[in-house]
């Protein structure tokens, strides 16, 4: 309810007017005139004049007439009777008079008394005035009067928004002249008040008074102090103030801040607050805190009643009851999801891992009410279960151990530091009283430390893998050594130290945890942290000389070939080791480049987790190295830093390399460096070579290859970049390609530099990255890479076009083909894509003759390899060429010519997708046969696959076995196992690998089991990985086995499954590949399948609405597999029953995992997109959508209880889904249009409330959701609202309130900012009325 000003102006006093009513005020005064007698000739004359009443005039003149020339008792009457009568505005008049009084309250007690009893008669009825004709009028002469816009800073003029204000400052004068009043504004930061307390002039002490007056002005002052405490309690105590309060309390932090100091400095030192008989100085306290609430008995709805004792009784990190199937290991369950699913290998990511898990972290704590020492037990817990699982890891193309590592002592760590960071710097930020410089200690550090010692009960999980064993002793010798008083400072590092200790992961833990100081050594001497004595580490004299590591670095040693040896196999310790390399590799001689080079790329690389991500940045500075200021050549300066780049190009390859750079967030800045050098070696003349110091002869092609594949490892370069797309919804990670990788890079380093929020975490990027030299970079900066791209997407788009003779590029055709077929007898034309070419071999042509042709720059070379490859498949075809000799002629030209390689992946790929070649029969003649393996591979896809209840296609038909793959596949498979399986091979197994996995996936049934039978032939340590990923095919090629998988994910975790093994984390993830089976292959956990195969659903939005569906189901199993529903309700009142029932406790539990479970597999499954479209489209068309087991007999009985449980499981799902796609504050970028799309879905809420819109779900149903959905957002993401449009809240507000949800329908207007202040006032009013 928002006042208007009328049509027409209203009157104004003119000068004769006014001064009609002084002297009629003067006459009444002198003559003692009645007060009520002259307030009725006072009203005549107003009506007379034509002012209408309460008038703003007579509020200014009567005020002005008492300060101070009239300040008599009849004068004060005639003010009192005029607010009695409504001529003047209270609320106006209170405000006048704390402009006047307040200040002269010392020289003025009794008028400070009067003021003080007219406050407490008339603030208390603001919803008259509220309500009145004249209240915006009235609100903005307050704002006059106290220039409450201008104080507060808040611009609007609407009159709510000022009414709050005005509450506040009466409250905060009040409470400012009382402090002063008790002589404890010295005790204030600021040492005065906001407000004009005192008096403007000096005061002089009047000798003509008498001590008895003196005295009685001295009681009545003390006594005055008091009142004002006793006004501010009731101020606070009462309903519709404390309400108006509240407001003021939520959107003006700032202010508030200081008034709640201010008003605790008074309650811990106050005197008249103790002398107080209406108050004391802890009912004070509790009332002006935080946590208080007013609800009136009669607001206490049942539905509201209900919502908080559903919710609250199945806690997931406080029930103390029964909770199968929800074990305090299943709390954490979307950090275990995400965990798990970032160790996915053929994935890029282009944003920090440790960024998406702080916001999750946050998300999650914030939802289910965690305490920090909660949360980040569980984050320390399910990275511990990740590594635990890691252990059994299959062995193959994947990334290991490395990878999980730096997840648990790196990624994770720097997840916890965003959050403590985030914390303390906004309690520097708003503590404005913060006058001391010692360290901020917040929350959230505090609960880490109580989170690390509580992490050593879990000895279960800290014994380290093998291969960091060595390193986990070191961290408790260090331990060891600090609590034994021996230093460590000696310049001896531990690396060069021999050790006998005993450590596990919460030693390296705690070392990562100090070394980004979140911990002090105080740590070491945590009881039970150390375990051993300081005789168990050896540390020899003159150690420094007879060991090389990082300390005799440091001292100045060379770098030797043992010394490099030693630095390449130990990580850094410390930033200023790594540093220390890096300066020898900017400013060393060519070998020491080189040298320093391979060590920055060594463990310190893969190992160093407390300085991972420094190394990373420092390689990708290496890679583009500054023009050196003397330099005149026409070609790149890269050119001659070719071997130097060749080292760090080789040394970042491995699968782990990359999936670390992707977990910082680094790949991005990669692409951008690789972009330049891939430009530069790719135009480079091939006449030009280099002598490495081993004496191999490096060329500018060998030099290119390394540098084009890496580069192509870091996006999906072999498929279309809209390869899953149904609708505007993709899977994650779908949509890669090198225009993104570069917007991604400028985008960061543009937020980088405008970004004034977080200062810390902006300081350390600065010190990674010198943004003085980066600026942003585009496709367009690569001419000859944009080329070949636009080449390569025709290429997957349609078929080669005709190749005209003559050309240049014809005759690299040429040469090409004879390189590649010169051992073969061959003069046919192929008739093929190839433009008709001829494929030819002449005996005549001398090996040089090719080799001549072909001296060339790469991207000429590239631009013809297509032309070739489609020539030589075409031959194949027609049986001109054999199949050996095309696998011989592809695997001679990658060989030549390693970085065709992605041209031969991509062709083949395309090719396989088009459908248009024959099949080539697997027969072991013509082409490999896998029938030795392809029984095994069928027997062990159906173990792997066991639990899940999916029926596996036999690979057999009437007995046989078609072996037969498309021909392009076929030739990709032969062309890959003829490598061997080694660190020579492994870029190029690594690039072919996706691609073999992506088109065995995509092609008919049983082509991915052919090629995992044929491979497990050439590499049997991988035949656990290769079945593995033949079992996920079964998926790709049947929606009804997702959907059975999605079943049996929800079953296991919430222990429905007919196992009854209890649910968990356990059950969905499993302990590991065949940890619980011995002498062969064993069931893989359902949860680890859903997180390999989701990539490939083609269709997530059918994945998201069987996700609801098996929600909902969930719900249903979990009551019926429980305590019957009956139990659920108290037999007399029907009511559910009260919070720590064990049944609903243990129920709600569960219910809310299922919905943690469902959120986190939609978020994995469509990231931000999908979750956008679930909360804006899909769960609005399922609630009108009519559900005919809603309507059964069964859901609706007993009060609709099942409905009701649903309706609360949709709500918790979809705040779950919101908070981990938008995060609960609005750091995120992906909140950007959080805004609009919860305002579109909150509107369809009103809508629906307000009866526009028909539902087809159950009644119960949708009044749980819509209760559960607004409570959960009002108290667990308040940020959310202040986006959404404030006729959008207003109007769902009321929708609540025909529900009887007044305290919720308040609330949501409450938390929606500044904009809603004004629609809550008026809200808050007309409930008071």
């Amino acid at each position: 309810m928002t006042a208007t000003l009328p049509s027409t102006a209203t009157p104004t006093m003119n000068l004769s007017l006014r001064e009609g009513l002084m002297e009629m005020t003067k006459s009444a005064q002198n003559k003692g005139t009645d007060p009520l007698i002259w307030g009725v000739q006072l009203s005549s004359s107003l009506l007379s004049a034509g002012i209408t009443m309460p008038s703003t005039e007579v509020a200014e003149l009567l005020v002005s007439h008492i300060c101070w020339t009239n300040n008599l008792p009849i004068a004060w009457k005639y003010l009192e009777k005029a607010l009695t009568l409504r001529i003047a505005p209270p609320m106006l008049v209170l405000a006048l008079l704390s402009n006047s009084v307040i200040p002269n309250r010392r020289s003025q007690p009794a008028a400070y008394r009067i003021f003080l009893e007219l406050l407490k008669r008339h603030i208390f009825s603001l919803a008259s005035e509220v309500n009145g004709p004249k209240y915006h009028k009235i609100m903005e002469s307050i704002d006059n009067a106290l220039h409450l816009s201008q104080r507060f800073g808040i611009p609007s003029g609407e009159p709510g928004i000022l009414l709050v204000e005005f509450v506040f400052a009466i409250v905060w004068q009040l409470l400012d002249a009382s402090i002063d009043d008790e002589d404890l504004l010295e005790l204030v930061p600021e040492k005065r008040s906001t407000w004009p307390i005192k008096p403007q002039e000096m005061e002089i002490d009047d000798h003509n008074i008498g001590e008895k007056k003196i005295d009685r002005y001295d009681r009545l002052y003390k006594t005055n102090t008091t009142l004002a405490i006793e006004i501010i309690g009731e101020i606070y105590r009462n309903k519709l103030t404390s309400r108006i309060l509240s407001l003021a309390r939520q959107n003006m932090p700032v202010h508030w801040r200081s008034l709640i100091y201010n008003l605790r400095l008074l309650i811990a030192n106050s005197i008249s607050l103790r002398n107080s008989k209406d108050i004391t100085p802890e009912s004070l306290l509790q009332l002006t805190s935080d946590n208080h609430v007013i609800m009136s008995p009669e607001c206490k709805t049942v539905s509201l009643q209900q919502f908080h004792a559903v919710m609250a009784s199945g806690s997931l990190v406080s029930s103390t009851a029964p909770t199968h199937g929800a074990s305090r290991s299943s709390l954490w369950l979307p950090i275990d999801l995400f965990l798990e699913d970032t160790m996915e290998g053929f994935v890029v990511a282009t944003t920090s891992a440790a960024e998406t898990l702080s916001g999750l972290l946050k998300a999650y704590q914030a939802i289910t009410q965690a305490s920090w020492q909660e949360a980040f037990l569980g984050l320390w817990i399910a990275a511990l279960r990740l590594v635990q699982r890691e252990r059994d890891a299959l062995e193959g193309p994947i990334p290991r151990m490395d990878t999980c590592l730096c997840l648990l002592l790196c990624t994770t760590t720097i997840a916890i530091v965003n959050i403590v960071d985030e914390e303390e710097s906004s309690l520097v930020e708003e503590d404005m009283h913060m006058q001391s410089e010692t360290q901020v200690v917040g929350r959230c550090r505090k609960s880490l430390v109580s989170s690390l010692q509580q992490l050593g009960d879990y000895e279960g999980l800290l014994t380290p893998p093998p291969s960091v064993t060595s390193l986990a002793n070191q961290a408790a010798a260090k331990a060891i050594m600090f609590f034994s008083g021996i230093g460590i400072g000696s310049g001896v590092s531990l690396n060069d130290t021999p050790l006998t200790c005993s450590g596990d992961l919460r030693h390296l833990i705690v070392e990562a945890c100090i070394a980004r100081h979140l911990l002090d050594t105080s740590a070491y001497l945590w009881p039970g942290y150390v375990k051993g004595h300081a005789n168990q580490i050896q540390i020899p004299h003159n150690i420094a000389g007879q060991m090389p590591g990082w300390s005799s670095l440091m001292k100045g040693s060379p770098l030797t070939p043992p010394m490099v040896h030693a630095l390449v196999s130990t990580p850094a310790s410390s930033l200023a080791e790594i540093e220390k390399i890096y300066g020898i590799a900017i400013e060393g001689s060519d070998n020491e480049k080189i040298s320093a080079a391979t060590v920055l790329c060594g463990a310190s690389l893969t190992r160093g987790w407390n300085i991972q991500e420094h190394t990373g940045f420092l390689i990708i500075k290496l890679l583009s190295p500054p023009v050196p200021s003397d330099y005149t050549g026409s070609e790149s300066h890269l050119i001659a830093s070719a071997p130097f780049l060749n080292v760090l190009l080789v040394g970042i390859a491995s699968i782990d390399c990359v999936q670390i750079f992707s977990l910082h967030g680094l790949v991005p800045h990669l692409a951008g460096v690789l972009m330049p050098i891939c430009e530069a070696l790719g135009s480079c003349s091939p006449t030009v070579s280099w002598t490495l110091p081993t004496g191999e002869l490096l060329c500018p092609l060998g030099v290119f290859s390394n540098a084009f594949t890496l580069l192509l490892k870091l996006w999906r370069f072999e498929q279309p970049p809209l390869e899953h797309a149904i609708g505007d919804i993709t899977p994650v990670g779908s949509q890669l390609t090198p225009e993104f990788l570069l917007l991604a890079r400028n985008s960061q380093l543009s937020s980088c530099r405008n970004s004034s929020k977080h200062q810390k975490k902006r300081m350390r990027f600065l010190k990674q990255c010198d943004l003085s030299a980066s600026t942003p970079v585009y496709l367009d900066s690569f001419p000859k890479l944009k080329f070949w791209y636009r080449q390569h997407q025709a290429c997957i788009a349609s078929t080669l076009s005709d190749l005209k003779p003559g050309t240049s590029v014809y005759q690299i055709f040429e040469a090409l083909l004879n390189m590649m077929f010169r051992k073969t007898n061959t003069n046919t034309n192929t008739g093929g894509g190839g433009g008709g070419q001829t494929l030819t071999s002449s005996t005549s042509n001398s090996s040089d003759d090719y080799t001549l042709r072909l001296k060339l720059p790469a991207w000429d070379i590239l631009e013809a390899v297509p032309f070739v490859l489609d020539a030589a498949l075409t031959a194949c075809a027609h049986g001109t060429l054999s199949p050996r000799e095309l696998t011989t002629g592809f695997k001679d030209l990658a060989d030549f010519f390693p970085a065709s390689m992605a041209t031969i992946v991509s062709y083949l790929s395309a090719e396989t997708t088009r459908g248009l070649w024959k099949p080539a029969s697997m027969n072991g003649t013509d082409w490999p046969s896998p029938a030795t393996n392809l029984s095994m591979v069928e027997q062990n896809i159906n173990k792997i696959l066991a639990a899940t209840g999916v029926d596996v296609p036999s690979l057999s038909v009437g007995g046989t076995c078609p072996d037969t793959l498309p021909l392009p596949l076929a030739a990709l498979v032969s062309l890959t196992i003829t490598y061997k399986v080694d660190r020579i091979s492994e870029s190029v197994l690594n690039l072919a690998g996706p691609a073999l996995n992506t088109l065995g996936a995509g092609c008919p049934w049983p082509c991915m089991a052919i090629i995992a039978a044929l491979w497990t032939q050439k590499a049997k340590r991988w035949t656990d990985y290769l079945v593995f990923s033949a079992s996920r095919t079964v998926f790709h090629h049947n929606t009804d086995a997702v959907v059975e998988l999605l079943k049996v994910c929800f079953a296991s975790t919430l222990g429905l499954n007919s196992s009854n093994t209890g649910g968990g984390i356990g059950n969905l993830l499993g302990h590991g590949f065949g940890s619980d089976f011995s002498g062969g292959i064993a069931p893989v956990a359902p949860g680890i399948l859903y997180l390999r195969v989701h990539r490939s659903v083609r269709d997530v939005m059918f994945m998201t609405e069987e996700i609801v569906s098996l929600l909902m189901h969930s719900v249903k199993d979990i009551v019926s597999t429980g305590v019957p529903i009956e139990k659920l309700k108290n037999p007399k009142t029907g009511m559910i029953l009260r919070y720590g029932e064990a049944s609903l406790s243990a129920t709600m539990t569960r219910i809310k995992l299922a919905a943690s479970l469902g959120a986190s597999l939609v978020w994995i499954t469509g990231g931000l997109n999908l979750i956008q479209t679930l909360i804006k489209e899909t769960m609005p068309s399922w609630f009108i959508s009519v559900h005919r087991l809603d309507h059964t007999k069964g859901d609706s009985g007993v009060g609709g209880m099942i409905g009701m449980l649903k309706g609360y499981a949709l709500a918790y799902f979809m705040i779950l889904s919101g908070a981990f796609a938008w995060g609960v504050d609005s750091v995120s970028s992906a909140s950007s249009k959080r805004g609009s799309i919860l305002g579109a879905h909150l509107e369809f809420m009103a809508s629906a409330l307000d009866g526009k819109i028909s539902l087809g779900c159950n009644k119960a149903t949708w009044r749980a959701y819509v209760s559960g959905f607004v409570s959960l957002m009002v108290s667990c993401t308040p940020k959310w609202t202040r986006e959404v449009d404030v006729d959008v809240l207003r109007s769902l507000s009321k929708g609540l309130r025909k529900w009887d949800e007044e305290e919720l329908a308040m609330a949501l207007l409450g938390i929606g900012g500044v904009r809603a202040m004004g629609a809550a006032v008026d809200f808050i009013v007309e409930s008071s009325m």
